[in-house]
């Protein structure tokens, strides 16, 4: 193992997804570690992706287009001859009342955050497959998929078939790809007020998480570089969890309303 196993110098990643949000910063995350990364998204930034003095290249694709996303591969290739991570990290969903979302609403969230995934693992996978080193692909996923996610059930049920389609491409395409996905919990973001109202509200919601309080970005690309990196190297085919713990129990918010006092230590 080398003397710094994060070290990606030498690397070239493709982060979908990347030029805001989370996809942003786990691109900035591998750029800093010394790698090779090319994002792709619909629109260009209005800032680019750097770190450290460094650029990722922007590449204009709708993840759902095959023909798109074999263009951004292409690209990638023809950079470094290589592509060592594929980060499918592009995806979500507004929320829709299930009993009257339409038909083509459900296709297009199912084509972003489980088909896209997909059809960008198969453009990946000649290139992997043939160097001797392999590859990874993680896979972000999301808590919805182990929960309920009222207002947004195409969302959950696309993220839990990702974490699906994360163990057979495991089984398919192991030992030399290996395949997981990140299974993320509430964070706390830059349009978190939209979500959880204000200041107050978003504390309230993080009371909720066994660590008390939401993740950051910054938290979960952390656990991205590390299942990409040869700390993970026997790591395959798993939903890695990264959700502070996960959620109280609401029976116990039913019976006494407090969050607080059910954590391990708090006991008088």
């Amino acid at each position: 193992m080398p003397d710094n196993p994060l070290d990606m110098t030498g690397r070239t990643v493709i982060v979908t997804g990347a030029t805001m949000g989370l996809g942003r910063v786990i691109a900035t995350k591998f750029l800093e570690q010394g790698a090779d990364v090319v994002v792709c998204a619909r629109r260009e930034p209005e800032e680019p992706v750097t770190a450290g003095g460094r650029e990722a290249a922007f590449v204009a694709a709708d993840v759902r287009d095959p023909d798109q996303v074999a263009a951004v591969v292409e690209y990638a290739v023809g950079r470094t001859g290589r592509i060592d991570v594929l980060v499918n990290n592009a995806g979500g969903a507004p929320p829709a009342e299930t009993a009257t979302v339409s038909p083509r609403f459900n296709e297009k969230i199912v084509a972003l955050n489980l088909l896209a995934p997909l059809t960008f693992a198969q453009a990946v996978h000649p290139v992997m497959s043939a160097q001797q080193d392999g590859g990874v692909i993680i896979n972000i996923s999301s808590v919805s998929s182990i929960r309920p996610s009222p207002a947004s059930a195409a969302y959950g049920a696309a993220k839990a078939g990702l974490d699906s389609l994360t163990r057979t491409l495991a089984h398919e395409w192991g030992p030399a790809i290996r395949v997981l996905s990140v299974m993320v919990g509430l964070l706390r973001t830059e349009q978190a007020h939209l979500y959880y109202g204000d200041e107050a509200g978003i504390e309230a919601v993080g009371q909720t998480l066994a660590l008390g309080r939401m993740g950051s970005p910054e938290e979960i690309a952390d656990v991205v570089l590390f299942c990409a990196s040869p700390l993970a190297s026997y790591m395959s085919g798993a939903s890695v969890p990264v959700h502070g713990g996960g959620e109280v129990p609401s029976y116990l918010l039913a019976t006494t309303g407090e969050v607080a006092q059910h954590r391990p230590g708090s006991e008088p």
